[in-house]
């Protein structure tokens, strides 16, 4: 056991504000986000509750190279330990993850990919593959709402840019196999997310305005997961599953997604989940679900059941055992 310690994570309130430090209060350890980041925040969470580990976590406004020094000189003049958990590998990590290890020489990084935490151990940086997962008590079953009922649903930011950057990212292909061929044939599908509109060059068509609905809050978004017939989930690499993977199955939302090494890691087609290989099997899916509700219902439960470890609380623990283990915490 490690004993209760007292955790800043270097974050505003948003989407990591969640899970991660849900995980590691179940534990029985002090949590608290930092808020904007800058000298006078850590000043003053250093002076109020005295952290004894800093946890700086993905790619955001607080992640700006200014912001970077300022944390590392915070980290070292106070001998904090500082970890960084990377959520952005494996395309972005010479862009964006090797520059911020250089400045900012975490005494641990953990990474969603386990290709990354190999090529960062060989740089010189201790480090471990951290997966996302879920958490009961933002990812749970709830009955479904009206605004949020839908046949068909997605919830995930567009990132038209990325798309036009990295023609050959999976998720362009998971688009090709679950999306297009389902507007063509004429279904709705409700969106939840940013720059939808953008999407036409990617899609084939412009999406109907009132498809494309408001970004749902973090917390939230369970209420589409529980509401929706079919969640429509797409992937980003074809040896890993997206964040979403795991909190629509934890929330017990029926999931269709692509049928790739890294989904099936996680859950069975036809079982846990529906996974598809083409624009036409997910068409037949499709149908196939829509008309029977007792299938849809019995895979939200098995998939729930299939993910049941991968609680936010036991990647908590596994972090606390690789820090533990490189003497980062007594």
């Amino acid at each position: 056991m490690v004993k209760s310690i007292n955790i800043l994570f270097l974050e505003r309130g948003g989407i990591w504000s969640y899970g991660l430090p849900d995980g590691l209060r179940d534990l029985g350890h002090e949590v608290r986000m930092s808020g904007p980041v800058h000298s006078g925040s850590l000043t003053r969470h250093l002076s109020e509750n005295k952290p004894d580990l800093l946890v700086y976590v993905g790619w955001g406004r607080d992640h700006a190279p200014a912001k970077q020094t300022l944390i590392r000189k915070f980290a070292s003049d106070n001998n904090i330990p500082l970890i960084y958990w990377s959520t952005e590998d494996p395309n972005f990590t010479d862009e964006f993850t090797l520059p911020l290890l250089k400045r900012i020489t975490p005494a641990f990084v953990f990474t969603i990919s386990a290709k990354a935490a190999e090529r960062f151990r060989m740089l010189g940086y201790a480090s471990e593959h951290l997966d996302f997962a879920f958490h009961p008590r933002i990812h749970r079953r709830i009955k479904p709402l009206k605004p949020y009922k839908a046949d068909i649903a997605v919830v995930a930011n567009a990132y038209p840019g990325v798309l036009k950057r990295y023609p050959k990212l999976y998720r362009r292909k998971a688009m090709n196999i679950l999306i297009r061929p389902l507007l063509k044939a004429g279904y709705r599908i409700d969106f939840y997310g940013r720059n939808w509109h953008l999407m036409k060059p990617y899609l084939g068509r412009s999406l109907p305005t009132r498809w494309i609905k408001k970004p749902i809050a973090y917390k939230d978004a369970c209420k589409v997961y529980g509401s929706a017939k079919i969640m429509l989930g797409l992937q980003n690499y074809t040896d890993m599953a997206t964040q979403r993977t795991y909190e629509i199955v934890g929330s017990e939302g029926f999931l269709l997604t692509c049928n790739t090494a890294g989904v099936r890691k996680l859950l069975q087609a036809g079982r846990d989940a529906a996974l598809s290989s083409s624009p036409q099997e997910t068409l037949r899916l499709v149908r196939h679900y829509l008309g029977n509700p007792k299938e849809r219902e019995q895979i939200r439960q098995n998939g729930r059941l299939a993910i049941a470890e991968h609680t936010y609380t036991k990647r908590a623990q596994s972090m606390l055992d690789a820090l533990k283990r490189e003497g980062i915490i007594p």
